[in-house]
């Protein structure tokens, strides 16, 4: 696998208590640049959803599909839980630095 490519479990959004989404992917760098920069059509252009407010890496993408759906059956009210508990600052907070930047670092620990 690649140094930069790791299942990712993500969510976005367009505000603090704002709209969200929850995807997956192989390349959390890239694909947060694509909502960024607009580039990825559908649900996050639509309604804003810039900001990478939450991740959680796995070692394999069937746990992180599996993470994913559970994430997108639970109700908002856990997602923003999981937000604050993981990322007490708010979204600024993570939105300040590069995915990369995340990655590397969780990867040290």
């Amino acid at each position: 696998m690649e140094r930069d490519r790791q299942p990712a479990v993500y969510i976005m959004a367009n505000r603090r208590n704002g709209t969200l989404y929850v995807g997956v992917t192989s390349d959390l760098s890239k694909r947060v640049w694509q909502h960024r920069e607009g580039s990825a059509e559908g649900f996050t252009a639509r309604y804003g959803c810039k900001m990478l407010v939450w991740f959680e890496l796995h070692e394999i993408m069937e746990s992180a599909i599996l993470r994913e759906k559970q994430l997108k059956a639970g109700s908002r009210t856990k997602k923003l839980a999981l937000i604050e508990a993981g990322n007490p600052g708010g979204a600024t907070s993570i939105r300040r630095s590069s995915p990369r930047s995340w990655i590397a670092s969780l990867r040290s620990q």
